[in-house]
């Protein structure tokens, strides 16, 4: 019998397979013992202990304590999906039957109407369903949608909004809800601890901690009326209307608006560590207000109000640049009807210090109609105290809390005026009661130039009323050093200083 060597006999080949079993049975046993002691190693590794001691295990229950507030909050937060109708411009030619009929064919398509989505946050607060979150999340929307940490999703009812803080309460039709508690945002200071809920980009229930960075900011054109409580805890888009809370889990703040680079306010970049909230303390009032009338009614002072700058200080004799200082007094308002006068400083309202303009315009856009409030002024450096009734503020009015701060140089050379007439007061669209002469001209090489300019109205000169050209020419001349202007310039009354050694020297 031949053997063909491309054909290995049987026993050739059991002996292979045998020695081949044999080596995979040695590469298993490998294989098993290298896992064996790996697994032991890994073993090793998992059981090593970590640090511990009184300042580790002092972390722990920190780190539990903060543990127990999320737990405690999470239910409380809601996720907002709201939905907006933009209506697409047409042309009413492409609308036209008779146009069509003749160019239908190579017409674009006529626009149809968009649907916009957006997303926020909210806080629940009443167990029967009453839940408050940002004006700007709900405003213009066609539905309101509001999603439960269990998932359930509600059509939500919006119950009232006020813009003039950024706040708007919506209700979803449901009972027995977990709520947050509202705490007491008086009590908050700076470096205290607090934690930022929300739905930042759709990433829903989110967490941040932080610190409070600070209070009373008021620097921003986001609301007219301003009185943030600015952290560090990460704010992003889709945070708007969640909750800031403290270490007692208790709502001290709405999370409103960001500042970040090349974005500005309002939150369109991410968070770079400066974000805004608005004091529960001050939501309060407006979530009460809306749930009882869909409304809120405003204190109203009838004053135009600015900052106390150093060199305004220095001439009205005040201490210092804390206050708010009465740049015009509505005629027949409470202010008038209590005494109080162009130039004086609002020290106090109600023993509480004024900070500066914005801080007042709080407290009194803050008050009820009706309600009386104390002020301590100083008139001419002398301390005055007066007791006004609010009334209920116009609604046509906007707030008059300057925002920009009155320069503090300038000369009265080089300023042409003319009398007031009753035709330029029709043209310059000045009240009727408005007194002083009309800026015609001021020289570009004057230091007043940056300051003044053409229909601007100059009411007095270091406190002595204007009321023809004589009487401005006999003050501008009598002015040799620094001079206190009262003007009025697009309508709004405001002090400035000036210096005759500024300017151009040309």
């Amino acid at each position: 019998m031949r053997h063909d060597p491309e054909y290995p006999s049987r026993g050739t080949s059991v002996a292979v397979q045998n020695a081949t079993i044999v080596a995979a049975i040695g590469l298993a046993a490998l294989i098993v013992l290298y896992f064996v002691h790996s697994g032991r190693n890994q073993l090793a590794i998992a059981a090593r202990p970590g640090l511990d001691g009184p300042e580790i295990q002092m972390l722990e229950k920190q780190n539990q304590a903060y543990e127990r507030i999320i737990q405690a909050s999470i239910p409380g937060i809601v996720y907002i999906r709201t939905e907006q109708v933009i209506k697409a411009e047409q042309s009413p030619m492409f609308l036209d039957p008779t146009f069509r009929q003749f160019f239908g064919d190579i017409l674009p398509q006529i626009p149809k109407d968009q649907k916009q989505h957006a997303l926020g946050t909210g806080v629940l607060f009443e167990p029967n369903g009453y839940v408050v979150t940002n004006n700007h999340v709900i405003d213009h929307a066609s539905t309101v949608e509001v999603m439960l940490t269990d998932k359930r999703m509600f059509k939500a009812k919006v119950i009232g909004t006020d813009p003039d803080i950024d706040i708007a309460v919506v209700k979803i039709e449901a009972k027995a809800l977990p709520t947050m508690p509202l705490g007491d945002s008086s009590n908050v200071h700076v470096g205290d601890t607090v934690m930022a809920f929300g739905n930042p980009f759709g990433l829903n229930f989110t967490v941040t901690r932080g610190t409070v960075s600070a209070l009373g900011r008021s620097q921003f054109n986001i609301e007219p009326v301003q009185d943030f409580i600015q952290t560090d805890a990460a704010i992003n888009p889709g945070n708007s209307g969640g909750a800031l809370v403290d270490v007692r889990g208790q709502v001290v703040g709405i999370n409103t608006a960001i500042l970040s680079p090349g974005a500005g306010m309002g939150g369109e970049g991410g968070s770079v560590g400066i974000g805004f909230a608005i004091p529960i303390n001050m939501a309060k009032r407006t979530m009460e207000a809306l749930i009882k009338n869909g409304k809120v009614s405003r204190g109203y002072l009838g004053v135009s109000i600015g900052p106390v700058t150093p060199e305004l200080a220095q001439e009205f004799k005040v201490p210092d640049t804390s206050g708010a200082l009465i740049q015009d007094v509505t005629r027949g308002g409470p202010a008038d009807k209590a005494g109080l006068k162009p130039g004086d400083v609002i020290r106090k309202i109600d023993g509480r210090t004024v900070s500066d303009s914005s801080d007042l315009l709080a407290v009194v856009a803050n008050t009820n109609p009706g309600t009386p409030v104390t002020l301590e002024v100083l008139r001419n450096g002398q301390p005055l105290t007066v007791k006004v009734p609010l009334d209920p503020r116009p609604a046509e009015l906007g707030y008059t809390a300057s925002s920009k701060r009155p320069p503090s140089e300038g000369s009265l050379r080089g300023i042409a005026v003319q009398n007031l007439t009753p035709a330029i007061r029709q043209q310059l669209g000045l009240p009727a009661d408005a007194r002083g002469v009309v800026v015609t001209s001021v020289d570009p090489g004057s230091p007043a130039a940056q300051y003044l300019e053409q229909g601007d109205l100059i009411m007095s000169v270091n406190r002595h009323d204007v009321n023809s050209v004589a009487d401005f020419n006999k003050l501008a001349a009598e002015a040799k050093g620094r001079t206190l202007l009262r003007i009025m310039h697009g309508g709004q009354a405001s002090f400035v200083v000036i210096s005759p050694d500024s300017g151009d020297s040309q």
